[in-house]
């Protein structure tokens, strides 16, 4: 660059001097033909200059390009470091992220761990507090004594089932540690665009944190900027009000929930039509929310109307058909209406068990929901011999076949207390032989 611009400087002068002389030579030109001489030696001269004149130019030009290039080729350079040091910062973030995801994934995978402990200890918990009402005497609580000693909402204790949540069928109610049934309870058949599922994702995450103070301002301006591009009346809108309610929910801050629902409600019945999956989801999501209210009666008819829809658009024995009806039997079992209770549970069993096979997990939970509903009814007998079933099929799973040497849990209690029987009535006829007493032992039925 710096022998260029000294070439163009020389250039310029010698450009000037050579106009100077063509200038005298015009000069000359006009002289000598005012006086009739000779002028082509002048105009040689002249025709010499013009073309170095012209050279000069080209040079003069060239150079200039030559400049141009170079500050190009600068501009060029600075910005290839520019987008190397961008590239390497990425670089640099991009292994930090997999640090976390990595991080993030072992921690979600002890989390998943110990939920499934804790479900199985609570499940053991609450079979045993079953077992200990029989204890006393001999003899079971009526229902009556039971509702007047136990809370008013223990029914909706046992949880309704999140819409499309294999792991909840009669199962506890969804918690935070939970994010995929979040996640499928909020997008309920619609499927989330890709712009809007890393956010989606985000907000669940944090949820299931626990960490509301961070998913809340999340959704709220997803929203707002879905309600800015796309207008107030779209699916996508909808999506991000039910993971808002859900989230509400989880902080029990129901009305807000409720509200969030309703509008999340209209929008995909007006969008998606009244017969969409996605209403069905959310009309499932709002009986929830109204069972956790205790609105039974309001939660009732919108539990039969997603149910109508399931049914209409996947099949009467379809497997979340099924679940619906555990739900709607759930409503119904903490209105008293045990009639109802009995015919959606052995529906619902009945589903599963041409759909899903005998081994199922959730045709074991159906069953012990109907044995629940049983013996509420003061109907012992076909509630024991619901829970002999699925303790003799876990056992049989477990175990193998059932024989002499091999038998479920049910089995061996059962032989110990008859043991137990006919210890203390061999003892009781020893004792009234020694007294000489003639009496008649009957064992008890």
């Amino acid at each position: 660059m710096s022998n260029t611009k000294t070439v163009v400087q020389g250039l310029d002068t010698l450009k000037n001097e050579h106009h100077q002389i063509l200038n005298s030579l015009v000069t000359s030109l006009k002289t000598i033909k005012k006086e009739n001489g000779d002028t082509n030696l002048v105009e040689e001269k002249a025709g010499i200059l013009k073309k170095a004149l012209e050279a000069i130019d080209l040079g003069l030009g060239e150079a200039q390009v030559m400049m141009s290039l170079a500050h190009h080729l600068q501009y060029v350079e600075a910005e290839k470091q520019k987008l190397r040091a961008q590239v390497r910062r990425l670089c640099q973030e991009n292994a930090w992220l997999r640090d976390e995801l990595a991080n993030t994934q072992q921690k979600l995978q002890i989390s998943e761990q110990k939920v499934a402990t804790l479900e199985e200890e609570k499940k053991h918990l609450e079979f045993m507090s079953e077992m200990k009402k029989y204890d006393a005497d001999g003899n079971p609580q009526s229902p009556e004594t039971e509702k007047e000693s136990e809370p008013s909402n223990k029914d909706l204790d046992l949880g309704f089932p999140e819409d499309d949540d294999d792991s909840q069928t009669g199962g506890d109610l969804l918690s935070p540690s939970q994010p995929n049934a979040m996640a499928q309870a909020a997008s309920g058949g619609y499927e989330i665009p890709a712009r809007l599922r890393t956010l989606h994702n985000l907000v669940i995450q944090y949820a299931s944190q626990g960490r509301y103070e961070v998913a809340v301002p999340l959704c709220k301006q997803a929203l707002e900027d879905l309600e800015k591009t796309s207008g107030h009346e779209h699916p996508d809108v909808a999506t991000m009000l039910n993971i808002l309610a859900l989230v509400y929910r989880d902080q029990n801050k129901y009305k807000e929930a409720a509200n969030l629902l309703n509008d999340a409600l209209g929008i995909r019945e007006k969008t998606l039509g009244p017969d969409h999956p996605a209403v069905a989801a959310t009309l499932n999501n709002l009986a929830v929310l109204y069972g956790k209210r205790g609105k039974y009666k309001e939660a009732e008819p919108l539990c039969k109307r997603a149910l109508e829809i399931r049914e209409k658009v996947l099949g009467k024995d379809h497997p979340d058909v099924a679940k619906q009806l555990n739900n709607l039997a759930l409503l119904c079992q903490n209105q008293g209406k045990y009639e109802e209770v009995e015919r959606y549970y052995t529906r619902a069993l009945e589903i599963y068990m041409k759909r899903l096979g005998p081994d199922d997990p959730n045709v074991a939970k159906t069953k012990n929901n109907l044995a629940s509903a049983y013996l509420k009814q003061g109907k012992y007998k076909h509630a024991e011999t619901l829970y002999k079933e699925v303790l003799t099929r876990a056992h049989e799973k477990e175990f193998g076949k059932v024989d002499g040497d091999n038998k479920p849990i049910w089995m061996q209690a059962e032989e110990r207390e008859e043991n137990k029987v006919k210890y203390f009535a061999l003892n009781a006829n020893l004792s009234f032989k020694q007294n000489d007493h003639l009496f008649d032992f009957f064992l008890p039925n």
